[in-house]
């Protein structure tokens, strides 16, 4: 008479603390053909600094988008709308199509949910023309800022444009970037700073609609739009910490209504009186003067 095998124990519990369930609502939302932004509606919950919550993501549902007709863009890198200020752009080039949102909120959450708001920016989503990527110049001139990065060799354009039916183009930074006189307008680009100054030490910002401008972005970072057909009304730029004390930021835009604005510095806005869209800008850092030592001379002289 042969023995019973002996049971095997129950399986060991994961450890507490290990995973946080947390409270998740997702909708599936539909779309006909055209651009739109989706914002949270003010006054909603905020979120918490510490775990992010409640947090929104708006993506394609469950087996893709098969016919390659719908285009989200986050202006946040890490595609999260955390607040009202954060936004997603939605291109529907063939509708009706259907996106996926997502919410997110902390365990135990007794609040609403965040409420999203969806505004039509474009009554029509015709197909963008192919767009041609313009590759940096072969000699690209030395920085505009650092004179000891100039027998560096440049490894990737300093300034970026992604322009209406040209596609992407490059410069150096003190160069115009876009064209002047074409009316084809901008629909966001990136700034990488030369030596010295460091990605988080140059922002800017661009105005997507009126009194609708997007959030602060540093250095090596897309502003406004790519590929969504969605012009931008305005910019600015501004230096921060080290690269503030030791810089001086001027920018001068050209829209295609003919308006001309600049220099404006300091984070100053720059945007036509009719909302025209940007069709080229020039971006400038030129070093401060040190601020004069005052020696024995100077302190007799103010006595």
């Amino acid at each position: 008479m042969s023995k019973a095998a002996p049971a095997r124990p129950p399986a060991a519990p994961h450890p507490p603390g290990l995973f946080s369930e947390l409270k998740v609502s997702a909708h599936l939302m539909t779309l006909d053909a055209g651009l739109f932004c989706v914002v949270q509606t003010p006054g909603g919950p905020r979120a918490d600094p510490a775990a992010a919550l409640p947090g929104v993501r708006i993506s394609l549902p469950p087996g893709g988008d098969a016919r390659g007709a719908v285009r989200i863009l986050a202006f946040r890198p890490d595609g999260w709308l955390a607040g009202a200020a954060d936004a997603a752009l939605v291109r529907v080039d063939e509708g009706p199509a259907q996106i996926l949102v997502t919410i997110y909120q902390a365990p135990g959450s007794t609040e609403s949910a965040p409420r999203l708001q969806v505004l039509r920016l474009a009554e029509e989503a015709a197909r963008p023309a192919a767009s041609a990527v313009a590759a940096p110049p072969a000699a690209a001139p030395p920085p505009a800022v650092a004179p000891a990065a100039a027998s560096a060799p440049v490894t990737r354009p300093q300034m970026l444009a992604h322009m209406q039916i040209r596609g992407d183009v490059a410069a150096q930074l003190g160069e115009w970037i876009g064209e002047r006189g074409s009316q084809r307008w901008i629909e966001g680009f990136v700034i990488n700073p030369p030596s010295p100054l460091t990605p988080g030490e140059i922002e800017y910002q661009g105005l997507l609609g009126r009194d609708w401008l997007s959030p602060w972005v540093e250095g090596g970072q897309l502003c406004g739009s790519r590929g969504m057909a969605l012009p931008l009304l305005g910019l600015r730029v501004r230096l921060r910490g080290a690269a503030a004390e030791g810089f001086a930021c001027h920018y001068h835009v050209s829209f295609v209504d003919g308006t001309q604005q600049g220099p404006l510095e300091d984070g100053a806005l720059a945007q036509s009186p009719n909302l025209a869209a940007v069709e080229a800008f020039q971006v400038l850092l030129t070093p401060r003067e040190p601020a004069p030592a005052k020696g024995k001379a100077g302190a007799r002289r103010a006595r």
